[in-house]
């Protein structure tokens, strides 16, 4: 197979970083984005937070209990999503073989982009120029011969970092490295590994069978492999979503129904927003629940014909809440979700339905313009504000 050059770009602390952009009263200051100081959970920390040893899904609580003058600023996905999309625009400006990983990262490959842009290294930089040009944000690039060591790579020099491995230089620069780096070496593999004496990439690769296939089992040379840097998984571009959602986690239990359908609302005017930006409807509407005590319950109905509209999801939606709470009266909600799945295109419509989904209404257009334009508080529905 010929030598193929794989980038991994991962931006800097992506949603922390966007808002210390823009609010400059924010920068160099410990921040997270996430929710509620009570029960949320830290959604991204800047660098100056994780001084403290402030991480992502870390409970926020113990993220202030770290650090008492924490600046904790609540999510703008709508926001991160208009940045995001400049930021692929960019990735596309070098290849179309991009495959998103997330809102901020992705891996590329400019394999067939190396006669036009020059080597591997020189696009990372090209892409790290723009990208800053454009956004003012900072991205950390790896750049290899394959997706693994490409995202092994970008970790290495963050924040604002370019590292290249190349072939011949790959067991040399992996082998020292702690095993967990490895994507897919969680905690508790972590621990068992640790258990046997294997800390670093080069203990695992040199690691006889038996004292692997305990742990790995079938996937033991599988996982050996990646311990020696080998990995062919092509990167495959404009891979489907498979639903697209909404969630809060309340600071104060929801007891009362008008206020868990208040909240309903919010949620599913974000999701259907979404929905309406990927430019897809939903064939089936869910709604996740979790109680004081945390059991979660999901219940889920087909939405016919799909659509995305947030008058026709909010009505599923609350007759699934309705219908839960007819078999828990006196339940207190910790936290609600709002999803739409299988997704098509907006506009299919169901083949056997007789019509087409409307892409939204009137009132849902001019609310997303509106919103893209002055921010997400710009303007509400009446439903979904606080009673006095």
């Amino acid at each position: 197979m010929a030598a193929r050059s794989i980038l991994h770009v991962d931006m800097d602390a992506f949603y922390a970083s966007v808002e210390q952009r823009d609010n400059p009263e924010l920068r160099g200051k410990p921040v997270v984005v996430g929710g509620g100081m009570n029960r949320g959970v830290v959604a991204a920390a800047s660098y100056e937070s994780r001084v403290f040893g402030i991480r992502s899904a870390m409970p926020m609580v113990e993220a202030r209990r770290r650090c008492p003058n924490l600046c904790r600023v609540a999510p703008r996905m709508s926001h991160y999503q208009n940045v995001s999309r400049q930021i692929f625009a960019v990735f596309r400006e070098f290849t179309p073989l991009v495959e998103g990983l997330s809102l901020d990262e992705a891996f590329l490959d400019v394999t067939s982009s190396l006669r036009l842009f020059g080597p591997g290294r020189d696009i990372a930089q090209s892409i790290k120029t723009r990208i800053h040009e454009q956004t003012e944000l900072t991205a950390s690039v790896g750049v290899a011969d394959n997706k693994l060591v490409a995202k092994i790579a970008s970790d290495l020099d963050k924040p604002d970092g370019l590292v290249v491995i190349s072939s011949d230089d790959v067991q040399a620069r992996l082998d020292p490295l702690p095993v967990e780096v490895i994507p897919g070496i969680g905690k508790q593999t972590l621990a068992r590994l640790q258990r046997i004496d294997i800390r670093t990439i080069a203990d695992l690769r040199q690691a006889p069978n038996h004292d692997l296939e305990p742990i790995f089992g079938r996937f033991t040379q599988k996982t050996r492999d990646r311990a020696g840097g080998i990995d062919d998984r092509p990167v495959v571009p404009a891979r489907a979503e498979k639903s697209i959602s909404a969630e809060e986690t309340y600071d104060k239990d929801l007891s009362d129904r008008h206020d868990m359908e208040r909240q309903l609302l919010r949620l599913t005017e974000r999701t259907s927003s979404r929905l309406r930006k990927a430019r897809v409807a939903a064939g089936t509407v869910q709604v996740k629940i979790r109680q004081a005590d945390f059991q979660t319950f999901t219940r889920q109905k087909r939405l016919r014909p799909p659509g995305n509209g947030t008058d026709e999801i909010f009505e599923l939606a609350r007759e699934l809440l309705r219908a839960w709470l007819t078999d828990n009266p006196d339940a207190r909600i910790r936290l609600l979700g709002v999803g739409g799945n299988n997704l098509a295109p907006a506009g299919q419509g169901d083949l056997f339905a007789g019509q087409e989904s409307a892409p939204g209404t009137d009132v849902d257009r001019a609310v997303d313009e509106i919103r893209d334009r002055f921010g997400g508080a710009s303007v509400s529905r009446a439903r979904t504000l606080e009673r006095p």
